[in-house]
């Protein structure tokens, strides 16, 4: 291992897949754990605390829905013990005011609350089902509890045009941060890329609207924006860099450095079953990867920005080039950035703005047993 890597600063607990919701941007694979291979409450336990040995500041609770998980509580209290700061991404649901208590009781520090839109409509005809109005009921509780609250908006063709609606509502409750994410199109987003895309001119008044809101709430929410990757002249630096800077635990026990690493063909991940965190981290194949500069291409490869952005993402880079080691087609550089021109040049059309009956249905998420 390169000394220049240094210990992971987070560490992305997916707990499992099961979830009430159906969404049809959702950053879970394609091929969803069912409950009876999820990892049990000793594993994740053993799992923070060796997080936290290797320097690990924080542990992300996620999903699926982590409420899902029976051992919530446990496991909660666990990552706290261990000296983790303790963040919970969820959706509201399963939760009321009493369970609500108990999470912040057993050392819960932080919770994102993610919203599909401003209102019912939208909201539905994303998830798949009705979960709005129990999202406005867990913003009142969270009124009443010592927690710290982030609201997440996922941001799409469908519901861009809500962000001062959807600020309002951020207003309103106890968030100290707003975070409004653009689709990144991976998994089920890429699967519905087609009507999930804005426009150039939906993006640009968002923008403007966001920044606005900026100034305006300076001091009292922090708002805070991502823009979707295809609009981009340059990429992100995926999770940071590749295996930099976190670590992702699927629900069955294997580490990855991102979300979508698993769609990589050929790539082997260990299994916290196995092997240490610190051991998977420094030696796997997995994490080895895509770290340094030796696997990049041109012009990748004597870009001044190389090391800004480490030549994007590699998920991006398999999906719309067909090459994980090529440079990400999102970058103004790229050979093929042609392909992302071609995608956004689609989405521009007066006739994409509207859904058609010639228009692909949405493929909704489904929930593993």
């Amino acid at each position: 291992m390169s000394t220049a890597i240094s210990n992971p600063l987070a560490l992305i607990a997916e707990l499992t897949h099961r979830c009430p919701l159906h969404c049809v941007y959702c950053s879970n694979p394609l091929e969803l754990q069912n409950r009876a291979s999820e990892l049990d409450t000793a594993t994740w336990t053993r799992s923070f605390q060796e997080a936290a040995q290797m320097g690990v500041l924080q542990a992300d609770l996620t999903g699926g829905e982590p409420l899902a998980r029976a051992d919530i509580i446990e496991l909660i209290r666990a990552a706290r013990t261990a000296g983790l700061y303790v963040n919970l991404i969820t959706s509201g649901l399963p939760l009321d005011e009493a369970r609500l208590a108990k999470l912040a009781d057993s050392g819960l520090d932080h919770l994102q609350l993610s919203f599909q839109g401003a209102g019912e409509e939208i909201a539905a005809e994303i998830s798949g089902t009705k979960s709005h109005t129990q999202k406005l009921r867990v913003l009142q509780w969270l009124k009443q509890v010592r927690v710290a609250v982030t609201l997440n908006f996922v941001i799409h063709r469908g519901n861009i045009d809500q962000i001062e609606e959807m600020l309002a509502l951020a207003e309103s409750s106890s968030a100290t941060r707003v975070e409004f994410a653009n689709v990144q199109y991976y998994g089920w987003a890429f699967a519905n890329r087609e009507r999930l895309l804005p426009t150039r001119a939906q993006l640009d008044r968002s923008i403007t609207t966001l920044i606005s809101a900026q100034e305006r709430l300076r001091g009292k929410i922090r708002v805070e924006y991502v823009v979707p990757d295809y609009y981009a002249k340059y990429p992100k630096p995926c999770m940071g860099g590749w295996g930099r800077k976190l670590m992702l635990i699927t629900p069955t026990g294997e580490a990855l450095p991102c979300h979508a690493a698993q769609i990589i063909p050929g790539l082997r991940f260990d299994n916290v079953k196995n092997r240490s965190l610190r051991e998977i981290w420094e030696t796997s194949e997995a994490f080895q990867k895509f770290r340094g500069e030796a696997w990049m291409q041109e012009p990748c490869k004597t870009c001044d920005r190389r090391e800004q952005d480490f030549g994007g993402c590699r998920c991006q880079a398999l999906l719309l080039a067909g090459d994980v080691s090529a440079t990400d087609p999102v970058c103004s550089l790229a050979p093929t950035r042609g392909k992302v021109d071609a995608i956004l040049e689609a989405a521009n059309k007066p006739s994409a703005v509207e859904p058609t009956l010639t228009t692909p249905a949405w493929l909704y998420r489904p929930n593993p047993a």
